[in-house]
């Protein structure tokens, strides 16, 4: 690996300038319910280079109404943003909605601390609670590729999502790599990226 050049450097750290309200609930438009519907099995994913993209993902997302999150387009974006995250050309741990175009508060996470390491996803997700003392550690982003940095994430986090079944508040305390997923893909809900919090950043590919 090299050190990223300084002006690209600057260039993906500024990004953090554009600033991102509190979005509220919202049914899904007709627009959003095109995007899924219309989207095959492996969703495009949005990168920063392309700076529509990049806007995009600098907004904050909506949370799903109860309706949506029992509805056919809930189930089936689940589905298709748990096939892209694993999917050979991604092979991420984690994604969040703004990454396939929908301003959305859902993240698909690989849980690391459960047996058999499975995907899990998590509607309306929050961090309710974060502690310990911050460590570093390397993460990407599939919105970012070719790209890597050393960012700081609490050890310790209280995530709350929405069960769709139940539509009840589920609260859960994760630890370790699973809870640095959890904050980096809820950033994403909040419009933040893991270079605004990078401490560095190198370049992984040419």
């Amino acid at each position: 690996m090299k050190v990223l050049g300084g002006i690209l450097l600057t260039t993906l750290l500024a990004v953090g300038a554009f600033s991102c309200g509190q979005a509220g609930q919202a049914s899904l438009t007709r627009e959003e319910k095109a995007l899924i519907s219309g989207s095959d099995s492996l969703m495009r994913v949005l990168t920063i280079f392309d700076r529509g993209d990049s806007l995009f993902l600098r907004n904050a997302s909506n949370d799903f109404t109860g309706k949506d999150l029992r509805s056919k387009e809930f189930k089936a974006l689940a589905a298709k943003m748990l096939y892209t995250v694993k999917d050979p050309s991604q092979d991420g741990v984690g994604i969040a909605a703004p990454q396939v175009g929908l301003n959305r508060r859902v993240v698909c996470v690989q849980r690391f601390d459960k047996p058999g390491e499975p995907f899990g996803v998590y509607p309306n997700a929050r961090l309710d609670s974060l502690w310990g003392e911050k460590v570093p550690g390397g993460e990407g982003c599939l919105s970012i590729p070719g790209y890597y940095g050393s960012v700081r994430r609490y050890p310790n986090i209280i995530v709350s999502y929405t069960d769709p079944k139940t539509l009840k508040t589920v609260r859960e305390t994760v630890e370790g790599f699973t809870a640095v997923i959890f904050q980096h893909e809820i950033d994403h809900l909040d419009g933040v990226l893991y270079t605004d919090r990078a401490d560095s950043l190198w370049v992984t590919s040419e």
